[in-house]
């Protein structure tokens, strides 16, 4: 697996009063390949047109950054494509493309990035603001009613670096609703409301949202009320996360970052508001062990795998279990915690997590497949595991290929008999539905 890994998030909330973004954020890997595409735009005005725009333009530099056309010439055609706006007469919507590929040894990664009429992109290499090159494109773009530019650039990030670009929400927050001097309730029902609303379309789950409210003060001065936040203040507030948490994940980051925006417009976003990040950093790693080997000359070969690990372990199975504690010396206990419909879990020193097997795994696997939240599901072993994996990046999978011959059940017989079958389900779904690493050993 990669020895270096790409943490990408974002956030968002809508303008107030809207069901639907005009900011569209859209993330891509290569099948088979090692580029990944982000890519935010910001469509003119606000609601379903502006999200038609920017949907629109999303897509298409999407696709053209998996290709290897001239920037210049992509970038003519996308505008070219665009509807025009019958009441302001022209055809627009914002654009950042970070085209992101491993080196060949994957000790870093190469950004080729392209900005479109978007508010700066910040980068930072801990918490130091870095500052790059770049070269700037005329657009010869039919119809044009002012000069168009794009600026692209390409650049090196390794371990530590991160790249943050965000919609002009952010940057104006404060400006539409502000008002110096104004002191008012930032949590009245309205606000309440505007919050709730906000978590539920998207993408900042709602205790997230309140608990950042009642960080904030019950009355306040937005300092920003005139020229809005500022691109130069988001860096620096930005700056001062970093050195604070200078190992913040970029989903916490880009929360903060919204979070300190929708506060500037008192909970009532004058503008969609949409940050992203990309983190380089080293990968944090699970191994998931299930099913005995299929000869007893592999279990030693077992125990020097979870010896060698660097990062959480999770064993399912009740013989694997025993097997796994015997080769690194130790006993398997019984675990009190409660374990809901599933069977309980148990106890070996130096492992994480022990769980039973197949029952275990189907039920992580159905609530992969299904993308069901944390929040939503029982406190049981499954979710216990699925916790660990939602905060990993790289699942390792070792799969004994024995069938348990202390099962007696033909019932349960059968359910071992298509533990490989299960193992592809949840890999597909870690990688599909999570963007999981994933790989796969066959003991």
């Amino acid at each position: 697996m990669n020895n270096i890994f790409i943490d990408i998030d974002y956030q968002q909330v809508y303008k107030d009063g809207q069901k639907i973004g005009g900011d569209v954020f859209l993330l891509d890997r290569q099948d088979k390949g090692n580029v990944i595409t982000a890519t935010l735009s910001d469509g003119l005005g606000s609601g379903v047109k502006a999200n038609v725009l920017a949907s629109l333009t999303s897509h298409m530099a999407n696709r053209f950054a998996f290709s290897e056309m001239d920037i210049v010439e992509a970038s003519e055609i996308i505008m070219n494509t665009l509807p025009v706006d019958q009441e302001k007469g022209f055809s627009y919507s914002t654009l950042v493309v970070a085209r992101i590929s491993y080196a060949e040894d994957k000790s870093f990664i190469n950004t080729r990035l392209v900005e479109y009429d978007n508010p700066e992109s910040f980068r930072f290499s801990g918490a130091d603001p870095v500052v790059w090159g770049r070269t700037a494109h005329t657009l010869n773009r039919n119809g044009a009613v002012k000069n168009e530019v794009v600026y692209s650039s390409s650049f090196n990030m390794h371990v530590g670096d991160r790249l943050i670009f965000f919609s002009d929400g952010v940057p104006m927050a404060g400006i539409v609703l502000g008002s110096k001097g104004y002191t008012g309730k930032a949590r009245d029902a309205k606000s309440r409301h505007v919050m709730d609303r906000a978590a539920s379309d998207r993408y900042m789950p709602k205790s997230d949202v309140s608990i950042y409210a009642r960080e904030a003060a019950d009355s306040w001065i937005s300092p920003y009320s005139k020229e809005g936040w500022g691109e130069e203040n988001v860096k620096q507030f930005i700056q001062e996360i970093l050195e604070k948490e200078p190992g913040i994940a970029s989903r916490d980051l880009t929360r903060k970052i919204v979070t300190q925006a929708l506060r500037y417009d008192r909970y009532h976003p004058g503008d969609d508001i949409t940050c992203a990040a990309v983190y380089v950093r080293r990968p944090r790693r699970t191994l998931i062990i299930t099913g005995a080997p299929r000869n007893r000359e592999s279990d030693s070969k077992l125990g020097e795998i979870v010896r060698g690990f660097d990062g959480k372990v999770i064993v399912c199975g009740g013989t694997t279990g025993k097997i796994v504690a015997r080769e690194l010396g130790k006993t398997v206990k019984p675990d009190n915690r409660k374990s809901g419909g599933l069977p309980p879990t148990s106890i070996i020193e130096g492992v994480d997590l022990v769980t039973e097997g197949m029952i275990t795994l189907s039920a992580v696997t159905d609530r992969l497949s299904h993308k069901v939240l944390l929040k939503e599901m029982p406190d049981d072993p499954a979710k216990r595991i699925i916790e660990i994996i939602r905060n990993t990046d790289q699942v390792q999978l070792v799969v004994g290929t024995k069938i348990n011959d202390e099962t007696d059940d033909p019932v349960m017989a059968a359910k071992i008999g298509i533990r490989i079958p299960l193992i592809e389900r949840m890999t597909q779904a870690l990688r599909e539905n999570y963007l999981k690493e994933v790989e796969i050993q066959y003991l």
